[in-house]
């Protein structure tokens, strides 16, 4: 790799970066956006395809899946006196250097055309000041040793309605078009938006406006596709350019009801050797056109575009910022700020708004509100709370919850789709964030505070549907007097996690339902079970009595209040205890017990439950589920003279085990080792057998990740999901795929594996950087395929987990019930030349800088903290088996940005 050129070179301020091999590519993107999901969001490429939308209603231009990327949709046309053209998107003919420079959240593209004797720039962002306008300054510079006489067109095709008319009613939604061409440029107003379950009057106007650099407007417009283009041409070579045509106005017959164009014509321009002409376009969405006028007026100058553009960066500075790993690789610590901004764009954009979507249509799933929080935790602290609560209120008093987010707080939908199901992980996630919550804030008040239960025609985890329910009735579950039906925070915690106790197959394990985290194992409702997720539970079991002992001991609590019916399922404090090992007598206390009892309606009563006794039972269960896992899936494998241990991670409908040798083949998932790891349940001798075997069978030497399943050899796999009719080596099927990745890396800090997890987190961080295989812009993508290209960048919730793993274990920074654990799993190698390796992040509503001293160069277990002084002072500081714990008082009465200098020995 040493001879080959790297992809990009990160610039000076530690962040941006220039690359000239993205120009070799179509396909990849980058993603600019204003400061919430409620604004414009884009994404560009090194060609300006890409979209621009605010959300599925509301797309100004063409909606842009990955193959739509081949095709222009912004361009700058620059015609000569004899008639040649240049462009940003035409091919490679008189071309000289060219590039991408980037920056959070802004992008760039530089071309010179040598032949001509001119250089072109578009430099492209979203205002963080609110407006739905995507603004880019378009610059011609003279690099020649003559004047030269041009002409600047620029042209952004108009689409102006929905996503769904990408291909439904594509025409007829065309007809609806009201265009007007404005001294600015070209503004569309839809008359209605057509919905054959109603039509309804449009809301919004799409513009593309301009003006030179100092705000002298446009010398005409081209307002539709026909007009432009003409009936031989396209957007690569449209006709009105290359005959040089003047543009004139059109009647209302030519422009209206047509394929709408922002085409704006300036006025010829003489340039002398090194003189630069700039041109100013906003392209946006606007609720009228005095409002469309009014936000463009703002941007109209290159003075007022500077200005706009100095406020964007310094905004996103702030979030890539927010935590600094400042490692011995300086790119290492450069590539880890745009990690950082990811979560940060996955709460803006979603899921499904860049143009490698995934199965979505916009918008959030359960999975994803949880655990982009976990980062946001550690990088945008102030507005979690409200989030958290709002989030309970999703959660079914089954156990189950609601699958699709709305737009506004607490507000819980139905599946889009009309599809009734329940993935058994999404319980999992509630508590690992709330507990992150409470330990770097000390808030444990937020376990009494109360939420209501989502409510809809689904029962018994999907087994049930309640035909009386309409929605007229809301989606707030009632008690059997009608009234809106409330529980603690704690009591939703404990729901989700019990029920999952006792929802077993017939192997005595947690049911896969419809699937867990890997949505691809999604054909097994029937007798499919998780291993990999019953460890999980159980170990949220054990970690929610370890809470409940510890927020009981400071604030004095003696019981705990919860709904009557929840009883049944905390079964030793009853009276009238289960056999655990007895399989259907789980299932008949959850579905005849309390599923009967709670749906359609709670009591509404409350019972009082004794601390000791809630804690003796979490903790009885965690017990008897990591034994009965250790006892019953092992998988054990000789090969030659190797032998290999491993967990099976699932039953498929069949009720067959699904890991194991078969046919010849080894099948084994990264899954199922993962949440063992995590949960605390293996022993250092499990882990290492676990280590060996995922060595051996999942990581991929040539690639050097590791993948997420071996190859079954299949061409589907019918009784478990359609994650096997993929190719292997994609998606759910063999993937590297980062979020389970970085998963079992944490799983390995747990377990006091730190040489091991370190290479896992490296491992993803060299394929993202590979200079010929992964094709991305810095950051981490959701999985890499089987040729090492990243796909499905930036939208992935393994961002938010690398964050978590580097800094609450990698480097040790963590809270424990809102004081502040310093236990470093640190390397030598991550310490720099002067045995120093050093974070900036906030805690206690301080920043601080938290310096690690490790002038010996110890590995990971061979040191301990051994002081912690700020400001040259030595603090207080008590010992924990995990390492040192500073009362959160001594942050907050730290100065902001105070170095914690920590002595390692």
């Amino acid at each position: 790799m040493a001879d080959q050129v790297p992809f990009y070179r990160f610039l000076d301020d530690g962040s941006s970066f220039i690359s000239s091999e993205a120009l070799r590519s179509r396909l990849i993107y980058a993603p600019l956006c204003g400061p919430d999901g409620t604004g414009l969001k884009s994404s560009i490429t090194p060609y300006l395809s890409g979209d621009i939308k605010i959300d599925k209603e509301r797309y100004l231009t063409r909606p842009a899946s990955r193959e739509d990327l081949r095709s222009p949709v912004r361009e700058f046309f620059v015609r000569f006196a004899d008639g040649a053209v240049v462009s940003f998107g035409r091919g490679a003919e008189g071309r000289g250097p060219a590039s991408v420079e980037m920056g959070p959240l802004w992008h760039k593209v530089s071309r010179s055309f040598v032949d001509k004797g001119v250089a072109l720039e578009a430099l492209t962002f979203v205002p963080v000041t609110g407006e739905t306008v995507e603004l880019t300054r378009f610059s011609v510079r003279n690099e020649g040793k003559a004047p030269v006489v041009l002409t600047a067109t620029v042209a952004v095709p108009i689409f102006g309605r929905a996503l769904a008319n990408k291909h439904d009613h594509e025409h007829v939604t065309a007809l609806l078009k009201r265009t007007r061409q404005l001294p600015e440029g070209v503004l569309v107003e839809p008359t209605m938006v057509f919905d054959e379950v109603g039509h309804r009057l449009c809301g919004q106007v799409y513009h593309v406006f301009g003006c030179t650099g100092n705000g002298v407007l446009p010398a005409g417009t081209f307002p539709t596709a026909d007009d432009f283009l003409g009936e031989g041409g396209s957007l690569i070579a449209p006709e009105a350019v290359r005959e040089g045509r003047p543009p004139r106005e059109l009647t209302e017959a030519e422009r209206n009801g047509r394929e709408a164009m922002g085409a704006l014509a300036f006025r010829e321009v003489s340039l002398a050797p090194g003189e630069r002409a700039v041109f100013i376009v906003a392209a946006g969405i606007a609720e009228n056109a005095s409002a469309a006028l009014a936000q463009f007026s703002r941007f109209a100058s290159e003075e007022a575009f500077e200005e706009a553009l100095q406020a964007n960066r310094t905004f996103w500075k702030g979030k890539t910022e927010a935590v600094v790993f400042s490692h011995a690789d300086p790119d290492l610590t450069a590539w880890m700020k745009w990690v950082s901004l990811q979560p940060v764009l996955r709460r803006i954009f979603g899921c499904s708004f860049l143009p490698d979507h995934d199965y979505g249509k916009g918008g959030k799933g359960w999975r994803d509100i949880w655990q982009d929080l976990l980062s946001l935790i550690l990088i945008e602290p102030s507005d979690v709370r409200e989030h958290l609560l709002n989030n309970f209120s999703g959660i079914r008093i089954d156990g189950s919850n609601a699958t699709i987010i709305g737009q506004r707080p607490g507000e819980f939908l139905a599946d889009r789709n009309a599809i009734t199901r329940v993935w058994m992980d999404h319980g999992v996630w509630p508590f690992v964030t709330t507990q992150l919550y409470i330990d770097q804030s000390g808030d444990a008040d937020i376990l009494f505070e109360e939420a209501g239960y989502f409510r809809d025609p689904q029962m018994a985890r999907s087994t049930k549907r309640d035909a009386s329910w309409t929605s007229a009735d809301g989606e707030r579950l009632r008690d059997r007097e009608g009234k809106v039906h409330l529980a603690t925070v704690l009591e939703h915690i404990l729901v989700q996690n019990l029920v999952a106790f006792f929802n077993v197959g017939e192997h005595n394990i947690t049911r896969l339902e419809n699937a867990d985290w890997n949505d691809g194992l999604d054909m097994a409702f029937r007798r499919g079970e998780s291993v990999a997720f019953m460890s999980i539970y159980a170990g949220n079991l054990a970690r929610i009595a370890d809470l409940i002992e510890r927020v009981a001991e400071r604030k004095g609590l003696k019981t705990l209040t919860l709904t009557r019916e929840v009883r049944v399922l905390l079964d030793t404090t009853t009276g009238s205890s289960v056999d655990y090992e007895d399989a259907a007598a789980k299932r008949q206390r959850l579905f005849e017990e309390y599923f009967s009892a709670v749906q359609p309606a709670p009591s509404g009563e409350r019972v009082e439950i004794a601390v000791p006794d809630v804690i003796a039972d979490l903790r009885r269960k965690a017990a008897w589920a990591f034994g009965h896992i250790r006892r019953q899936e092992v998988v054990s494998l000789e090969k030659g003279s190797a032998r290999y241990r491993w967990f099976n991670g699932y039953y498929d409908n069949d009720g067959e085990r699904v890991e194991g040798e078969r046919d010849g083949r080894v099948r084994m998932t990264l899954t199922g080792q993962v949440f063992p790891l995590m949960s605390g349940l293996t022993t250092p001798e499990e882990t290492r057998d676990v280590v060996h075997s995922v060595e051996n069978f999942l990581w991929d030497k040539e690639l050097g990740g590791v993948r997420l399943n071996t190859d079954f050899g299949v061409r589907h796999y019918l009784s478990l999901g359609r994650a096997f009719g993929f190719a292997y080596g994609t998606k759910e099927n063999g993937a590297v795929f980062s979020h389970m990745a970085v998963m079992y890396a944490y799983g390995l800090y747990v377990q006091g594996c730190p040489v091991e997890a370190r290479d896992v987190l490296l491992s993803l961080y060299r394929m993202s950087t590979h200079p010929t295989r992964a094709r991305i812009y810095p950051g981490i993508p959701e999985y890499f395929d089987g040729l090492g290209r990243g796909m499905y960048h930036f939208l992935t919730g393994s961002a938010s987990w690398f964050v978590l793993t580097l800094l609450t274990r990698a480097y040790g920074v963590r809270g424990v019930m809102g004081d502040l654990l310093l236990a470093p799993q640190l390397v030598a190698a991550d310490f720099d030349a002067k045995g120093e390796a050093r974070v900036s992040c906030t805690f206690a509503g301080r920043p601080i800088t938290v310096v690690y001293q490790n002038p010996s160069r110890r590995e990971a277990g061979q040191y301990q903290v051994l002081s912690v002084e700020a400001g040259g002072n030595v603090m207080d500081l008590s010992r924990t088996p995990a390492g040192v714990l500073l009362a959160r008082s001594a942050i907050e009465g730290l100065s902001s940005g105070e170095e914690l200098v920590v002595r390692l020995g």
